[in-house]
């Protein structure tokens, strides 16, 4: 059986989870493209006008491979912990494919409880029926998916430069290079290097979420306050770099909870939508090294300045 995989949204931080469930199945594995032009072009037409650009792209990458597969996997993550959620498109996300997109395939979206070992059970044994009835190769396949995933890294900060920033923001923001214009790459041309919120232990980005009047309802904004406010208070970066797609709602309050905590660091919102034009995006980012480099100045020569 053909299982088509889109290469949006969370792939990025998922992908080895998936598709080690389903090759563990026995399934033969679609997968898109990288995200490239064609496939936004595609999700664009595909999908309203209103809807965010990681939505829009993730339309194309399913547009794309809908022809060439039995079913597809359209994740419905509901929960990654416990009492939290994410993007609230994700829930509905299956029913916006099959209203955007004709002639899909048999559709996998039975909804993620990632933080419930019993719910991820159910997702498996509910998805893995498609493929086999066989529950013993089912919960064999979730464990080696987990195990794979456990062990599996995804961090940029592989070398030393002379400037550091935290990089924040969805992962399929960050892990996007066409998303983001090749963003870590120009940064790194810059010498600047990149740290993202895999690069921190999830207890000092829990502890940061102490300070808040209360828990974040959203994973996302759990983790970016958590992350970025931590390296800052730490002095480990020295500036904050976040990357938004437009119109995001959550991201619109993550990014004010963050420059409130951070006081006067120095911070840059990078906002993403379907243009792809990268002369804006360059000048921004180049004016944020000279930023960078005014700073350290500044405090060599005034060792007490902030």
């Amino acid at each position: 059986m053909k299982i088509g995989i889109p290469k949006g949204l969370l792939y990025c931080r998922y992908h080895n989870f998936i598709e080690t469930f389903f090759l563990e199945l026995g399934a033969e594995i679609v997968t898109s493209e990288d995200t490239n032009k064609k496939i936004l072009d595609e999700g664009v037409k595909c999908c309203i006008d209103e809807a965010c650009l990681p939505i829009k792209v993730f339309h194309g990458h399913v547009s794309s491979i809908k022809n060439e597969c039995d079913a597809i996997f359209i994740p419905r993550i509901m929960q990654l912990y416990d009492k939290e959620y994410i993007c609230p498109k994700f829930c509905g996300l299956p029913e916006m494919i099959k209203n955007d997109i004709p002639n899909m395939p048999q559709i996998s979206s039975y909804p993620i409880y990632a933080w419930d070992h019993k719910a991820m059970y159910k997702w498996a044994k509910n998805t893995g029926n498609l493929i086999t009835r066989n529950n013993i190769k089912i919960d064999k396949a979730l464990k080696s998916a987990l195990t794979v995933q456990k062990n599996s890294s995804y961090r940029f900060n592989d070398k030393k430069y002379p400037y550091t920033i935290a990089l924040v923001g969805h992962p399929y923001n960050i892990y996007d290079s066409f998303v983001n214009m090749n963003l870590i790459k120009k940064l790194n041309e810059l010498n600047i290097g990149v740290i993202t919120e895999n690069d921190v232990d999830s207890s000092n980005i829990n502890l940061q979420i102490k300070n808040l009047y209360k828990r974040p309802f959203w994973t996302f904004t759990r983790n970016s306050f958590g992350f970025s406010t931590f390296l800052a208070k730490q002095n480990k970066v020295n500036g904050i770099i976040y990357i938004s797609s437009f119109g995001c709602g959550t991201d619109s309050i993550t990014v004010e909870l963050i420059k409130y905590e951070i006081k006067d660091l120095p911070f840059l919102l990078l906002k993403i939508d379907e243009q792809t034009g990268e002369a804006g995006l360059n000048t921004r980012i180049e004016a944020f090294k000279d930023m960078l480099e005014r700073r350290i100045k500044i405090e060599s020569y005034f060792p007490s300045y902030g």
